[in-house]
């Protein structure tokens, strides 16, 4: 596991702080540390530090699955949640089926949101050295689509599945590795094409791109407006991308193709997730943090101004209600109405 520890530099003035909170040491969990998730929960914990909140530890190249598990046994305080996860521990069902219904059901319940976002879109991707042109080439192929047990395993292979019919280990082998191998994996030519989340622009294929020239596809028109894949995108933790091609941004070297002038694709949603019985104030220093650094965070990279970090209104952007059973903490949602925003009724406590 390899851990990135946020120091606070600077002396809070305790007429600034509550002295219990500042002297607080949180641990939080998140994917790699380039992607979506990985940069909000660094941010958390940067700006948390700043406003002399907590100092948090966070260790990045985790496998979700698993993390917001330790989140909810008290083995962690903080991780970053793609919101098919807590569905999928609320029933006990895919990677929790080892817990049973009961104790996923317990579980799900013992977590709460602080703030959400889009973690990214499902694209598939190859290099232009590879044989695969297209989503109708991937049978008989070698594809990377995530972590072991991941949410970004379990949605990339349904958007195989909506996009092309083929199902892993049938039609197609599907190889696993955990994120923070994702660029060697996409380099070392273990796959012929990558079907996972991406950004606008996208650190993965960033990186990847120093290796040789790659293409990138939206999902097919057909089978994007297909029945099947617009329910797939109401489905818990997953969320619809339609926009022009022109802001489907990609670094130089990333050719991306559309059969049209738009970009299309299933995203995944979620968010941080605490404890239900973190102390209130915590958890509201800590979404304080966030909204109060907005832009400041926006700025760290290229992406985060399009993931939709700081909305709260729009429940099928969020990913919250419906079949999705987590809720926000009370204290995140004093932060959000202080900060002037209007919490959803169905994604209060």
């Amino acid at each position: 596991m390899r851990a990135l520890h946020i120091i606070a530099g600077l002396a809070i003035s305790a007429s600034l702080v509550t002295p219990a909170l500042a002297q607080t040491n949180l641990s939080a969990e998140t994917a790699n540390a380039n992607g979506v998730p990985g940069n909000t929960v660094l941010a958390l914990g940067e700006f948390a530090n700043a406003a002399g909140v907590a100092n948090i530890q966070v260790a990045t190249g985790q496998t979700l699955t698993n993390s917001i598990q330790n989140v909810a046994e008290g083995k962690s305080d903080i991780s970053a949640a793609p919101f098919i996860l807590p569905f999928l521990l609320s029933r006990g069902v895919g990677p929790y089926a080892k817990l049973g219904k009961d104790t996923g059901a317990e579980y799900a319940d013992r977590l709460a949101v602080l703030y959400t976002y889009r973690l990214g879109v499902f694209t598939l991707s190859a290099y232009n050295s590879s044989n695969v042109k297209g989503w109708n080439d991937l049978a008989g192929k070698t594809v990377y689509n995530g972590p072991p047990r991941g949410a970004a395993l379990t949605n990339a292979r349904g958007v195989v599945k909506l996009a092309t019919g083929l199902g892993d280990g049938d039609d197609y082998k599907g190889v696993q590795v955990n994120w923070d191998q994702a660029v060697k994996t996409m380099t070392d030519g273990s796959a012929d094409a990558f079907v996972l989340p991406s950004s606008f622009p996208d650190g993965r294929h960033t990186a990847a791109v120093a290796s040789g020239g790659i293409t990138m596809w939206s999902m097919p028109k057909a089978a994007f407006e297909s029945d099947a894949t617009q329910k797939y995108m109401k489905a818990p933790g997953s969320g619809k991308v339609d926009i022009p091609l022109s802001e489907a941004i990609q670094p130089e070297g990333v050719n991306v193709v559309s059969e049209d002038d738009r970009f299309r694709g299933v995203a995944t949603v979620g968010g941080e997730v605490v404890r239900k019985d973190m102390d209130e104030e915590l958890a509201y220093r800590l979404t304080k943090a966030v909204l109060d650094n907005l832009d400041a965070i926006k700025a760290k990279t290229p992406f985060l101004p399009q993931v939709s970090l700081g909305e709260i209104a729009d429940t099928a952007t969020t990913g919250m209600c419906g079949a999705m059973p987590l809720k926000y903490h009370p204290g995140a949602v004093r932060a959000w109405e202080e900060a002037g925003y209007t919490v959803p009724d169905c994604a209060k406590p």
